[in-house]
């Protein structure tokens, strides 16, 4: 009597069939899923840091750049230089005992000069990094889901 009453309840071998192949289908298509996500991911961050290397690299050409400006810059305002090309203007040297100076009233020759300050290169080496990127899956939920599950719960006492 007992196995009858648990072949009349048993399933059909082929719906067991279909049972096993479903389970399995969702379980390719999750997988799927959560490969297709993790790879999309991936690729974006690989994207942001190609495009990070890349401004790095402008940042480099630029600084390189400046340093040679500067060079040449330095090398043209050298003393022998200035010389030369004041000669090339028709200027020559003073002698202090045959100058004439004049008094401008109001200029006081013993203040300080203040000059602008020297350039500096600042480059933050942290990166900024939003918040949001900063927190996973599981913390979202909860700050978003389990926390508005707490609050009806609340409501319907």
């Amino acid at each position: 009597m007992k196995k009858r009453l648990l072949q009349a309840y048993k399933q059909a071998p082929w719906r067991v069939q279909l049972q096993w192949i479903g389970l399995f289908l969702l379980a390719v298509v999750v997988v799927a899923t959560v490969t297709g996500l993790y790879l999309n991911i991936n690729a974006k961050a690989a994207a942001a840091g190609r495009n990070v290397q890349w401004l790095e690299s402008d940042i480099e050409d630029i600084t390189a750049e400046i340093s040679d400006l500067t060079t040449k810059l330095a090398k043209a305002q050298s003393t022998d230089k200035m010389m030369a090309r004041a000669e090339e203007l028709g200027f020559h040297l003073l002698d202090p005992e045959t100058a004439v100076y004049i008094e401008v009233p109001g200029f006081n020759p013993d203040a300080e000069v203040v000059l602008a300050p020297p350039r500096s290169k600042v480059i933050i080496d942290t990166p900024i990094v939003q918040d949001s990127y900063k927190s996973s899956l599981w913390d979202w939920f909860v700050k978003n889901i389990w926390q508005v599950s707490d609050g009806a719960e609340g409501e319907l006492r």
